[in-house]
């Protein structure tokens, strides 16, 4: 008997063993798949973090370079607010000019008006003022308004007759479109 019950306790100790054995190796399992789970969580986290670092990236990269481009435009264009403005003195220069002189006292103005409009335009050529070329180049949108139509048999349709007011550009933007007369 003391057989048999030896057996049956050693029996019962391999159970045991079992049981214990079972027990840890399904919480190494569990902790194995707790561990898997939280790694994932943490790589979603972090390609979240990733993907938002690029965001933020992009964001400052293009803030950036709208920032420069702005400043860029505001240095090349500054002078164009007071170049606008300076249009009409241009006009009413260019108009005293078309006046024709008669006497010698009227010759000596019409050369120091001349004298001022020279200075005027070399001043404002310097800040990249330049005249619209009109008469008798083809007429494009872009640089003239159409403000007539005429008719000239000699030359071709949609070349410019007449150049009613002249028209301005600031380096490459348009400050004011010439006014002109369009062949038919």
């Amino acid at each position: 008997m003391s057989e048999t019950k030896n057996n049956e306790e050693l029996q019962q100790e391999e159970t045991t063993e079992e049981v214990v054995e079972t027990a840890e190796t399904t919480e190494t399992e569990e902790t194995a798949d707790e561990k898997d789970q939280k790694i994932t969580e943490l790589e979603a986290k972090l390609a979240e973090e990733d993907a938002r670092y690029l965001r933020l990236r992009a964001d400052y990269d293009n803030l950036a370079r709208r920032t420069r481009l702005d400043r860029e435009a505001a240095e090349k264009y500054r002078a164009q607010s007071l170049l606008t403005e300076l249009l009409p003195v241009l006009d009413n220069l260019d108009r005293a000019l078309q006046v024709e002189v008669t006497t010698e006292e009227a010759a000596s103005l019409y050369k120091g008006v001349q004298m001022v409009y020279d200075q005027l335009v070399a001043a404002t050529e310097k800040e990249g003022l330049t005249i619209i070329p009109a008469e008798g180049e083809s007429f494009d949108p872009n640089f003239h308004q159409a403000v007539m139509q005429e008719q000239d048999s000699e030359k071709e349709t949609g070349v410019i007759l007449r150049e009613l007011q002249k028209g301005y550009q600031l380096k490459d933007r348009v400050l004011r479109p010439s006014m002109v007369s369009v062949n038919e």
